[in-house]
């Protein structure tokens, strides 16, 4: 089992992130099953604006078929057909067939090319941030997700996030209650915040949730000036760092052990252990 997380540095143009996205899925493994998870912001990184017109629908119905879908959706799905793999797409800006909300949204495609689940980001960006951008207000934009998701996989049950969510460990604990192995965190994490606290957050999450953690970052300057952080990783449940990749775009890859997980379990029962208090 594969558990891959694909790293950018992605730009104003859809064309230009299919191009390099492709390029990275050409050179994954032939072994299957293989998991791969796309970044935050994937397919457009831009002015506001910009990034809003890229909206698309999707249904309330998550498993409805895709055939009248829009190009990034549609893409997706062949991607995932294609190479037959799990394909995770980070974020992208969506609306829900008759509401005008608009969220941040993870999309989870199997290897049929099925849409099997969408999730909304929970937790929006309302921060000041000591770069060159200054001031994160995603509440101006979007609205928040009210509920976590949960996908059964061949990798066990998918627990699926997006950035600022990291923060919020009582998130993850849910996710793990309710039987998650692997963390998904696609992100678009700042420099700033990224160099002092990615790797904390990711690695606690994974040592406290006792499960596998596949994050995704966008990873350089963009055509904005925005900085992000990159350093995506895959990080196992005894919280050791599998594989990273510090900046630009390619491809972080590791097994994944499933026993390791039930090792875990079985000798240090922390979710049995926990009182709420």
């Amino acid at each position: 089992m594969w558990l891959a997380a694909i790293q950018l540095v992605s730009g104003r143009h859809w064309q230009d992130n299919r191009e390099q996205i492709a390029a990275e899925l050409a050179a994954l493994p032939k072994e299957r099953p293989l998991l791969v998870l796309l970044p935050e912001n994937f397919a457009l990184f831009g002015e506001r604006q910009g990034y809003l017109d890229g909206a698309e629908a999707i249904g309330s119905d998550p498993t409805a078929d895709l055939s009248g879908a829009t190009p990034i959706q549609q893409q997706l799905a062949e991607w995932a057909r294609d190479y037959g793999i799990w394909l995770v797409a980070g974020a992208v800006p969506t609306t829900i067939e008759g509401s005008d909300h608009i969220h941040t949204s993870s999309l989870v495609f199997d290897p049929s090319g099925e849409l099997r689940c969408h999730y909304h980001k929970i937790h929006l960006f309302d921060v000041d941030v000591a770069d060159n951008h200054g001031r994160y207000r995603e509440s101006e934009t979007f609205s928040p997700g009210d509920a976590p998701v949960l996908v059964d996989s061949p990798f066990g049950p998918l627990g699926l996030s997006i950035c600022y969510d990291l923060r919020f460990p009582e998130l993850y604990r849910q996710l793990a209650r309710a039987g998650a192995r692997v963390l998904l965190v696609p992100a678009a994490f700042t420099a700033v915040t990224g160099e002092a606290h990615w790797e904390p957050l990711l690695r606690a999450r994974a040592i406290e949730n006792q499960c596998y953690v596949v994050a995704a970052n966008q990873g350089g300057t963009h055509e904005t000036g925005r900085q992000t952080w990159g350093h995506s990783m895959v990080i196992d449940p005894w919280g050791r760092v599998l594989a990273s990749k510090e900046s630009g775009c390619g491809t972080v890859l590791a097994k994944m052990e499933p026993g390791l997980i039930d090792e875990l379990k079985r000798t240090m029962p922390v979710l049995q252990h926990a009182r709420l208090l």
